[in-house]
């Protein structure tokens, strides 16, 4: 039976969402507080569709490898401690994630879900026509600098039968930009992909403006959940109460505002930051998807563009540019790819990731019986947002997810 479902949050989870819904055949509301949809994190992210390499940042050896960072001008982690019990609780939370048993349990868990959200955006793409959004299977290059790091990453690759570990050599063949680059080796995945999440949403938008069966309330902030025992009533837009059926919250960072008695979000925002290059004939921009393990920095070709990504900034809740970190993103960038594209004419952006501590998103039900969670993300979710949004409909429609959702659920408060 078609059900109507509220969600909370314009962005690409939002929107992914809504999309699935609408897709199994249910009526949606979907409330943003912006007068844009896709305009926040979704905006000017990575642009890397990374399936197979999912590994959450907590890891062992990343606390000591964090101090390290902290002492040097050019890291790629910045920490800024505030009187916050909201960041001391996550980070402690995301310390006692940093074992390797744990990590490779977490990795395991996204991998289970990116795979599902390939997929996904495979069917939605043949069935729907869905395009326009600058989408490609172009492969990727996780590159190292450091022949330590080359070593560890080549004993313990996410997906073997699917990724190929390169020399120097080998990297400069598949992929030219890379010639005279400092790369040791990297690891090659073939089949992951890049898009424009921006446009990726908008293109979203339009299907469910035509299907008919999707509200939007834009400009709306939501003030307030009502709920009466275990059954949420009506959110609170100012003095406006919408009553509501079934309720989504995907509110990004923002999400741990909303929550009610007995649920607990381990939300904070990992502050990131991107570049974008026009690439004109006479540029040399690699048309390969690169990670720069060491320096943290990804390169995505979206279209006649350049998407360069960096930093994690444990900040607090400021999205502000900070012009000193954006130009050691545009100098490290200049150092491994000076013909790219046109870094003066660069388009300058910064985005607050929502993350879990251990970096895995919380996805399914709470204690509330028409109460859902599809949020958490962090840097994936781009990525993830496909397979999220069919498993929530799934769970929403009372049929059995797709995957396995061990993982996913979310702690008790």
């Amino acid at each position: 039976m078609a059900k109507r479902v509220c969600i909370i949050g314009g962005g690409v989870i939002g929107l992914a969402t809504a999309y699935a819904l609408i897709r199994d055949g249910n009526e949606v509301t979907l409330v943003e507080a912006r007068d844009s949809l896709g305009s926040e994190t979704s905006f000017a992210n990575g642009g890397q569709l990374s399936y197979r390499y999912v590994a959450p940042l907590a890891d062992a050896g990343v606390p000591l490898q964090a101090i390290g960072w902290m002492l040097r001008g050019d890291s790629p982690l910045k920490l800024r401690p505030r009187f916050d019990p909201a960041q001391w609780r996550w980070m402690a939370s995301f310390l006692g994630a940093c074992r390797t048993s744990v990590n490779r349990r977490n990795a395991a868990h996204l991998l289970r879900l990116a795979l599902l959200s390939q997929a996904t955006l495979k069917g939605w793409r043949k069935e729907d026509s869905l395009d326009g959004f600058n989408w490609r299977r172009n492969g990727k290059l996780v590159t190292f600098r450091q022949t330590a790091n080359f070593e560890h990453a080549c004993a313990s690759l996410a997906d073997p039968q699917q990724q190929q570990v390169l020399s120097q050599a080998e990297c400069a063949s598949l992929e030219p930009a890379l010639t005279d680059t400092p790369f040791v080796g990297a690891i090659y995945t073939p089949d992951e992909e890049v898009g424009d999440c921006h446009a990726f949403c908008q293109q979203l938008t339009t299907r469910l403006q035509a299907s008919g069966r999707c509200e939007f309330r834009l400009g709306r902030a939501v003030t307030g959940i009502r709920h009466v025992d275990d059954v949420v009533s009506a959110i609170e837009l100012g003095d406006e109460a919408l009553p509501v059926e079934q309720l989504v919250i995907a509110a990004g960072h923002r999400s741990r505002l909303l929550a009610l008695p007995g649920v607990r979000l381990p939300l904070y925002p990992l502050k990131g930051y991107s570049l974008t290059l026009p690439i004109g004939a006479e540029h040399r921009a690699p048309d390969l998807s690169i990670t720069d393990y060491d320096r943290k920095i990804v390169y995505a070709r979206i279209g006649d563009q350049l998407r360069v990504a960096a930093m994690v900034d444990i900040v607090g809740f400021d999205p502000a540019l900070d012009p000193k970190r954006l130009a050691l993103i545009k100098r490290q960038a200049l150092d491994t790819f000076p013909h790219a594209g046109a870094y003066d004419e660069a388009i300058e952006w910064a985005g607050m990731r929502p993350a879990t501590p251990s970096g895995v998103p919380l996805l399914g039900a709470t204690p509330y019986r028409n109460l859902w969670l599809n949020l958490g993300h962090g840097a994936l979710g781009f990525t993830l947002a496909c397979g999220s949004a069919r498993v929530l409909s799934e769970l929403i429609g009372q049929r059995p997810p797709s995957i396995d959702m061990q993982g996913f659920a979310l702690c008790a408060a």
